[in-house]
């Protein structure tokens, strides 16, 4: 059995699974909420996290994004990272250490170095010591110890021009639209650098054709001022990212430093933090330069510990360790509504399959987890597992949507207006 036959029966057997446990969605999902109707006549997106493939092959490769592509994701996401002459690379963070097989090879030992990363000392290999000649020498590795590994070492780190030409080609194959969800890695950083993202990136979308409003194209970002820098200079949508450190035991947001705000913010002494953005004044403040926020996952549904000893969660599960098994839903925020009442859309991340990785409310099924957040009316999310994703989304839209459920009895190919 090929690996996309593979993906292809996980993906009808997760949607046959969801069917029967569907009735054990927790109290957070609102049935009569106009938000979920509007989301079955234009679908939410389903953004392949580092490419939606991520789940099974290494991330940011041109496989991982082809294989996201064909489980079914709407747009992939490279982040983006610039090389020592200028190119933009398909990498998760500018330290190469994690992400490639480059501390293995002996003819780049001498670059290992400790780095200032937005005021973190990081010790590794940095993509701007690197040109993109010594990049194309590295390949990919998994960077989750507890997913599959066999295939490390094989896949080529991509450009961003290579990844654009892939959506494209695949757009024509599957006869879809398929767009792209770039991040800017550490804007600050790559200016103090001299390897500034912005413009690097919107020459790359004016070759491709896709520096206009109607392409399919989101730029997404941690920072601030780099997204009021871009509305300058593009049409195309942005999206203001918004990060954490952790979720408290009681379920509040711990904002410890860094993860406590956009690091633009330290550099120009702003007071504040990421949550004071989505606040009804902060979403004004983001719908003045951006089109959509992508929040992390718990500022739209939290959860809190089953039991809490001392201050911290308690292995309720018994299994030696504490992690989001040991936790259960509460009711879902209103940064869902606000967002929408000020115009923006509303993408949050990461949702992921690993049992660790799903809150005890949803019993281990990952499809109760995308429900949940359907349900409660985002207009998209990023996924590491494309195919479980899709999956879900269809049960979304056979409940609420008559149509899609005559078309999907009665068509080869169902298409939504995701747009």
């Amino acid at each position: 059995m090929s690996l996309t036959t593979s993906k292809k029966k996980l993906a009808l057997a997760t949607l046959g699974l969801g069917l029967l446990v569907a009735a054990t969605l927790p109290a957070t999902a609102h049935e009569d909420d106009r938000g979920a109707r509007r989301r079955a006549d234009n679908a939410p997106l389903v953004i392949g996290h580092r490419g939606g493939a991520s789940g099974y092959l290494p991330e940011h490769t041109l496989e991982a994004y082809a294989l996201g592509i064909e489980l079914g994701a709407d747009y992939i996401e490279p982040d983006l990272v610039a090389t020592k002459d200028g190119q933009l690379i398909a990498r998760h963070e500018p330290n190469l250490i994690d992400t490639t097989n480059v501390k293995s090879l002996p003819q780049f030992a001498s670059r290992r170095k400790t780095a200032m990363v937005d005021g973190v000392a990081v010790d590794g290999f940095f993509a701007s010591d690197f040109t993109l000649a010594e990049i194309k020498q590295l390949r990919a590795v998994q960077s989750f110890p507890e997913r599959d590994q066999s295939f490390n070492g094989k896949f080529q780190i991509p450009t961003l021009a290579e990844v654009i030409e892939l959506a494209k080609r695949k757009s024509r194959e599957e006869g879809r639209r398929i767009g792209i969800y770039p991040e800017t890695k550490h804007p600050t950083y790559h200016q103090a650098l001299g390897l500034p993202l912005e413009d690097r990136l919107l020459r790359a979308l004016d070759a491709a054709g896709w520096n206009n409003r109607n392409a399919p194209v989101f730029i997404q970002s941690f920072e601030t001022a780099n997204l009021r820098y871009l509305r300058t200079k593009t049409s195309v949508r942005l999206v203001q990212l918004v990060d954490a450190n952790d979720v408290k035991p009681d379920g509040t947001m711990d904002l410890t430093a860094p993860y406590d705000k956009p690091y633009d913010w330290v550099v120009s002494n702003r007071g504040g933090t990421f949550a004071d953005l989505l606040t009804p004044a902060g979403l004004q403040e983001v719908r003045g330069y951006a089109d959509g926020i992508g929040p992390w996952k718990p500022y739209l549904i939290p959860s809190a510990c089953k039991s809490v000893q001392n201050g911290a969660c308690v292995d309720v599960t018994g299994d030696g360790a504490v992690d989001e098994r040991d936790r259960v839903l509460l009711p879902a925020t209103a940064v869902i509504a606000n967002a929408h009442r000020a115009g923006l859309l509303v993408h949050p991340y990461t949702f992921r399959s690993e049992q660790k990785r799903l809150t005890g409310t949803f019993e281990g099924n990952a499809v109760n987890e995308y429900l949940a957040f359907y349900e409660a009316g985002v207009d998209g999310l990023f996924s590491d597992f494309a195919d479980t994703a899709v999956a879900a989304r269809a049960m979304f839209l056979l409940k609420h949507d008559p149509d899609y459920a005559r078309c999907l009895v009665n068509s080869r190919r169902c298409e939504r207006n995701n747009d």
